[in-house]
């Protein structure tokens, strides 16, 4: 009884930084498939190879967008939850093997704080094994995939300040 607890616990951490840019600009480019293949992943967890949307929605909530990543594996994202001015949620899901054999899904959470140099970003990750058996290969994989959504954010802030200098 134990174990099956625990195999529903998810997998979770979070990476904050500071952008220079209002909230709302910030969702605008998750917006933007084309700036999804700026994450370009950790170690052997690729990065994005192409995104594209599979169904688009007026309101943004339902949105599906589909992901190839750089190794050729694939899953989708839905976005569930469209607050630009202070929070956005995004369902990852129908991943390709080898993922799909140790993972039913993540959720990917962006918290966003208005400061006066910009926007505090608090990206928070849930990640949800299929077993306790692949649960310590999800922790793994939680941890190059820490590395890489705080490299992603990094990025996302020096780009940002490039552009207002310039």
């Amino acid at each position: 009884m134990g174990e099956e607890r625990d195999e529903r616990k998810p997998i979770t951490f979070s990476c904050t930084e500071t952008i220079p840019l209002a909230p709302e600009e910030i969702a605008g480019q998750i917006l933007d498939l084309a700036n999804w293949t700026d994450f370009t992943g950790y170690g052997v967890l690729p990065g994005i190879k192409a995104a594209a949307f599979e169904t688009r929605t007026p309101g943004v909530v339902g949105t599906r967008i589909k992901v190839t990543n750089s190794d050729r594996s694939s899953h989708v994202e839905e976005i569930v939850e469209w607050e630009p001015d202070r929070r956005l949620r995004l369902d990852m899901k129908d991943f390709s093997p080898p993922l799909s054999r140790l993972a039913t899904g993540f959720v990917e959470t962006w918290e966003f704080e208005r400061l006066d140099n910009g926007t505090r970003v608090v990206r928070s990750f849930e990640m949800h094994p299929k077993s306790f058996i692949t649960r310590p290969v999800l922790w793994l994989i939680s941890f190059l995939l820490k590395r890489a959504v705080a490299r992603h954010l990094c990025q996302m802030r020096r780009a940002s300040e490039r552009r207002k200098e310039g």
